[in-house]
């Protein structure tokens, strides 16, 4: 936009533009303008408008601001509070100087502050009502907030207070395409080009319209020519990110959207279709990475929260997910996305009974079996849970029976050691009954070895003698005298050698 500005100043804070692809929680992307006076010092405000005199102190103050926004600028260093005091400075030296409380609204827009940013728009119109700029952004900010019957309001009463202008014609054309309204889109469009051949806006609605009706070669002119107005726009970028996607290009979609976060940090809706693309790649680090920068500048939006609890579980932070699906929950409890996905936690953790819960309130929440197609994921979720539940009773089958198998062998075991050890016993019961026997028999004995013997029982033919009856020891008879050795024989005479042999005996 062109800000009405004094002779001596040069606005160097820009005004802020509204996105077409945006949510209505994000802030707007802003273009760089310089002043449009003429040399009598009379702005570009109706007719007949006078611009008022501003004293020496706050034109120098203002002037001084300006150009430290320029520096910090060019050294990628802006510091918003700083310039903000500068040009709160600037107006209390002088307060019919509206231009910085506009560029007040402009920073506190920057920062975040929009309610601040509204008061300080709408303090610049009571004191020029003929700075249209900040009129135009509060239908901005009435736009971005989903209120768009107040914005259409708005950039009307521009026009009727300034039938040239281009920039609010082109606001209207993006009103009439998000409410598809096409060729009111590309008529109002063209007419603000027609005006003014570098209206940003009028450009990239007829981009988005061309996309839209699928005019991808004529999206993409539309495109090329807004670079050429400001080169480092993330809504182009997006935007040709779409058309690479709807061409079944990824990869090139991907250095798109890329692009557009990098020319702006806080895009989100390039933050949501990387976190969505890294997702069904199962890039669940860059998923994560996306989604935290969207819930860093919307921490209400329960979407955002879901995939992030989605990207967790895939990185098996199953605890973490859960916290996130619990806080997806308090936002939006009607979100049935919410309980199938902790539904898949419980369900990788194998408590298959909690996942069924869930599993079944997700499909009531989603309007039944019937409205979801048979291929959704939840049936095979639910399959799965099945035969899992399924094997787990089998399981517990055969253990209780191995269990009861295992008991009665214990207990034929013990059986038998039992019987074992009866047996043990009554062997050495016997053996200590023989033992004392044979002792008390070997008494007797020893007893009856003192009296005179007495005749043996003779064993019946045929038969054992007796199993007490033991050999008594015999009666030990005199000694015989041995026979007398009977004499040795003579040795016969040895014949007589050979007279000259000699003999041996010595």
């Amino acid at each position: 936009m062109r800000a009405a500005l004094l002779a001596v100043a040069v606005f160097g804070l820009a005004c802020t533009t509204a996105s077409s692809n945006q949510r209505k929680d994000d802030r707007r992307d802003d273009t760089s303008s310089t002043g449009d006076t003429g040399s009598s010092g009379t702005s570009s405000g109706p007719p007949g408008e006078q611009t008022p005199n501003i004293n020496s102190k706050s034109k120098l103050a203002f002037e001084d601001a300006n150009k430290s926004y320029e520096k910090m600028k060019a050294e990628n260093k802006v510091d918003w509070k700083q310039l903000d005091e500068r040009y709160k400075n600037a107006y209390q030296a002088d307060s019919a100087l509206a231009e910085a409380l506009y560029n007040r609204g402009v920073i506190a827009e920057k920062e975040g502050r929009v309610k601040d940013a509204v008061t300080f728009y709408k303090q610049a119109l009571d004191a020029r009502p003929s700075l249209w700029q900040a009129a135009e952004n509060l239908g901005v900010i009435a736009q971005n907030q989903g209120n768009e019957a107040e914005a259409t309001k708005i950039f009307e009463g521009i026009l009727s207070a300034f039938p040239e202008n281009a920039s609010s014609r082109a606001r209207l054309a993006e009103i009439a395409r998000r409410r598809g309204q096409s060729d009111e889109a590309v008529r109002l469009a063209k007419e603000a080009l027609f005006r003014d051949p570098k209206t940003l806006q009028a450009y990239k609605t007829m981009m988005l319209v061309n996309f839209e009706q699928k005019q991808f070669s004529m999206a993409r002119l539309c495109a090329l020519r807004a670079t050429k107005i400001q080169e480092n726009d993330p809504e182009i970028y997006f935007t040709l990110g779409l058309i690479n996607m709807a061409e079944k290009e990824p990869s090139k979609a991907r250095v798109q959207f890329k692009n557009a976060v990098n020319a702006r940090a806080d895009f989100l809706p390039a933050h949501l279709e990387l976190a969505k693309m890294a997702l069904a790649q199962e890039d669940y680090g860059g998923a994560e990475e996306s989604l935290r920068q969207i819930l860093q500048r919307n921490g209400k939006n329960a979407e955002a929260m879901v995939n992030l609890g989605v990207a967790l579980k895939g990185m098996g932070k199953y605890d973490e997910a859960l916290k996130i699906y619990d806080e997806a929950q308090k936002l939006n409890a009607n979100l049935p996305a919410i309980y199938y996905n902790r539904g898949l936690v419980f369900g990788a953790r194998g408590d298959c009974d909690k996942a069924m819960e869930l599993y079944k309130s997700y499909i009531s929440m989603a309007g039944g079996q019937g409205s979801l197609p048979g291929t959704h994921g939840v049936f095979q979720s639910i399959k799965k849970c099945e035969d899992l539940i399924a094997k787990r009773e089998e399981d517990k089958k055969a253990a209780e029976e191995a269990a009861k198998m295992e008991a009665e062998m214990k207990k034929q075991e013990e059986a038998a050691k039992e019987e074992e050890k009866k047996q043990k016993e009554e062997e050495l019961k016997k053996q200590q009954q023989d033992a004392r026997g044979n002792a008390a028999k070997n008494a007797a004995e020893g007893a009856d070895s003192k009296e005179p013997a007495k005749d043996k029982e003779p064993a019946k033919a045929g038969g054992t003698p007796p199993a007490a009856a033991k050999e008594e020891p015999k009666k030990e008879e005199p000694k015989k005298a041995a026979p007398a050795p009977a004499p040795a024989a003579k040795p016969e005479p040895k014949k007589k050698k050979n007279p000259d042999e000699p003999e041996d005996a010595l």
